[in-house]
């Protein structure tokens, strides 16, 4: 594996990561603490054992905060409490998300709610919660992480896959919206990575080799190999890259 590319920019930036203590948000985690910057996360899961880790990999610890991000209002206290002990957030990365299978005729209105509410509701308020502290800021940047899996046009979990869709229309129109304040915001939607939930979950070997073969690059995905698309589109070498979708996934999907 390559080595994870330095983006000066970022070192003590404060940054802001939901679902930052496992999987794809654990690896994101690292990577910006990595970079220097002042990082905070929120997880529903305790995640101090994780917190520990980093502290003595990297002799700089991470601002856990247990937080369930479909309350808005937690949500929005642990973002205050983040900004209050970094700065201003300029980095928000939007990661957290839920792809539990379900079937159409099986969703409920209160099953819908609850997976928008992870899916996409979440995203919204805390873009909108960052909005201020990067216009006093001069600018900031907003990765909002998506999946290819609606591009795909995948069965398995419909509400999932409109939730990403979703996230799409949403950063374009945020993009739109906050560009004149320079806050740009961009989408990341990886493939199918290994992460430890997937493999206990739903890797079978009939289903990895059927992806493995959609993809022009027949390795597997893990975690780190997200990590430096969302440096990049956090840090100022993305300087005029907004509203824009980088899907990181071997080559399974395009864009453009």
């Amino acid at each position: 594996m390559t080595q994870t590319p330095l983006f000066p920019d970022l070192n003590g930036a404060s940054v802001f990561i939901t679902g930052g203590g496992s999987g794809i948000g654990a690896a994101l985690t690292e990577g910006f603490v990595a970079q220097g910057a002042q990082v905070a996360f929120v997880q529903r899961s305790d995640a101090s054992t994780f917190c520990d880790q980093i502290a003595d990999r990297h002799g700089a610890r991470p601002l856990f905060l247990q937080c369930d991000i479909t309350d808005i209002t937690a949500l929005q206290g642990a973002m205050a409490q983040a900004a209050a002990a970094h700065g201003p957030i300029t980095v928000l990365v939007n990661n957290a998300a839920n792809d539990a299978r379900h079937l159409t005729q099986d969703v409920t209105e209160a099953t819908w709610d609850q997976a928008l509410a992870i899916n996409l509701k979440a995203y919204f308020f805390a873009a909108q919660a960052v909005i201020a502290g990067m216009r006093a800021a001069g600018g900031g940047a907003i990765v909002n992480f998506s999946s290819i899996s609606y591009m795909m046009g995948n069965a398995g979990y419909p509400v999932y896959t409109t939730a990403n869709a979703g996230i799409t229309g949403m950063t374009r129109s945020l993009a739109r919206e906050f560009g004149p304040d320079n806050i740009r915001v961009n989408a990341l939607a990886p493939g199918w990575v290994m992460t430890k939930k997937q493999r206990q979950l739903w890797v079978t070997d009939e289903a990895l080799a059927t992806h493995l073969a959609r993809q022009c690059l027949p390795r597997e995905l893990v975690a780190q190999d997200i990590v430096p698309s969302a440096l990049f589109l956090a840090s100022s070498a993305s300087a005029m890259m907004t509203g824009q979708l980088m899907a990181v996934d071997g080559g399974v999907v395009t864009t453009g």
